[in-house]
């Protein structure tokens, strides 16, 4: 992110014309500006592996002859949320520094320098005046950045509701997630002078943003769909949710471990001769926070492996250091290795727990809201306990309730910024199933399932799972 204080309004037409009809600020295509500028692009395309990822894990999840609707499903969702993102969801999250800076009207002020034809995101950065939109190619690169993390939620959400869902409905949900939903969490609670922030609330890998509100829609949504025929008991049609191949889970999995280091570097501040700081403006540093996301992964990997070999659960093997990272999303930038350690290696077992809590109340969802909304809560509420106290929030070079370091972080405000999430979350995804199943419904045809998707809606009949199985087809 951007490595000094913002100045005022976006963008503004300057007087002192010198080539094209504007003014030329070099000093926006410094050496420094244009490495930063490359790192948070490795961090912002990063995001995409994950996408990628869960489309490898949910590909090897499915019966075989859903896997085309799977990745048609996932990719679509995911770029109808960007693109709602990138219209006006980083203006959303900008919002927090206009507040700060105490530009009139901040909300509206920000949609119009930042929405994806203002001048802010639309001019080059040699254009911008450094006084008004400081590092311009920078925030440029954070407004992507954004668009492929709304990608990442959708996808996410998505691989809740595999084999069973109608295409509408999702993607007018990640539209609307995009668009909206997903910034307004990142507003809220994700940023050194959003609302929640400035109380105490602490994150740093978009544990809020992307796995607490992920998990939560994806709750609801699997809820509301029911689980998937044989799922959870006998289907008298005989369809059983088998996995087409479980290598490829290990595939996803690695492609996700891969972008996660990289992402956590996009969620820092970088100040040159100054500091690595976390997004909300805790002091850090790259080194740490690396080698705390590798400690999370690796105890998450063990814990993952005994749980799975105890069960003899295969995909706890693969998911277990999932659970580890994303227990530890909250804590990678302010906590000590072996700290980051202890989370890892409970982030199995939350997710485990969650699993069965799940199960238990009829709900078929073996992943997202195991992996991502079990953890995620219980490693920020924890974070509350451990680093009580810590200062977080606030901006340099401001003062009073925008003043750096002058919030707290506390285990009550945690639980806020947790029920806010959900709040948001839970709340719009909850109606817009009943609109849909006032509509028209939010699951795919019986005839559908038992024949397959990609046979179904593509004219593709691959019945990969009956070979395995022996059976001839006509």
């Amino acid at each position: 992110m951007a490595t000094h204080s913002h100045g005022g309004p976006a963008w503004r037409k300057r007087t002192n014309i010198t080539k094209g009809g504007f003014a030329m600020f070099t000093d926006q295509v410094s050496l420094e500006y244009v490495l930063l500028s490359f790192i948070y692009t490795v961090g912002a395309v990063s995001v995409l592996l994950v996408v990628v990822g869960l489309g490898f894990i949910d590909m090897g999840l499915v019966r075989a002859r859903n896997v085309l609707v799977t990745w048609v499903q996932k990719l679509s969702a995911a770029v109808i949320a960007g693109f709602g993102t990138l219209l006006f969801g980083y203006a959303i999250w900008q919002w927090q520094f206009y507040e700060a800076l105490g530009i009139p009207d901040p909300l509206i002020s920000a949609l119009k320098d930042w929405w994806i034809g203002g001048p802010a995101s639309s001019t080059a950065s040699v254009l911008l005046d450094p006084k008004l939109v400081p590092e311009a190619d920078v925030q440029q690169v954070f407004l992507v950045f954004f668009v492929t993390f709304s990608m990442a939620t959708a996808a996410l959400i998505h691989s809740s509701v595999i084999e069973r869902i109608k295409g509408a409905p999702l993607y007018w949900m990640s539209f609307v997630i995009g668009l909206v939903l997903s910034p307004l969490v990142g507003y809220l609670c994700w940023g050194p002078l959003s609302p929640l922030t400035n109380s105490g609330v602490h994150d740093f890998e978009g544990v809020f943003p992307l796995y607490i509100f992920s998990g939560t829609w994806a709750l609801v949504l699997a809820w509301r769909l029911g689980p998937r025929r044989g799922a959870l008991a006998q289907d008298p049609s005989g369809v059983k949710p088998t996995p087409s191949n479980y290598g490829l889970v290990a595939v996803g999995v690695l492609f996700i471990f891969f972008a996660i280091p990289f992402i956590a570097i996009g969620s820092t501040w970088i100040l040159p001769d100054k500091g690595v700081y976390g997004i909300s403006f805790t002091q850090s540093g790259i080194g740490l926070i690396l080698v705390n996301i590798f400690s999370a992964v690796l105890t998450g990997g063990v814990a993952g492996a005994v749980i799975g070999w105890m069960r003899r659960e295969v995909s706890w093997v693969f998911l277990g250091p999932i659970a580890g990272v994303v227990m530890g999303g909250t804590l990678f930038d302010i906590g000590t290795p072996l700290e980051s350690m202890l989370f890892g290696a409970l982030g199995p077992f939350v997710a485990l727990g969650t699993a069965k809590l799940v199960q238990s109340m009829g709900i078929e969802e073996p992943k997202v809201v195991p992996l991502a909304l079990g953890p995620g809560i219980a490693g920020a509420i924890l974070v509350g306990f451990l680093k009580w106290g810590t200062a977080t929030g606030g901006f340099p070079g401001l003062e009073g309730e925008y003043a750096l370091g002058h919030a707290q972080i506390t285990p009550l405000w945690q639980l806020i910024g947790v029920v806010a999430t959900m709040l948001v979350s839970g709340i719009p995804a909850f109606i817009m199933c009943l609109i849909f199943e006032k509509a028209g419904g939010l699951r795919v045809s019986p005839e559908a399932e038992i024949t397959g998707l990609d046979d179904s809606y593509w004219g593709v009949e691959n019945f990969g799972d009956d070979r395995a199985k022996g059976v001839v087809r006509s």
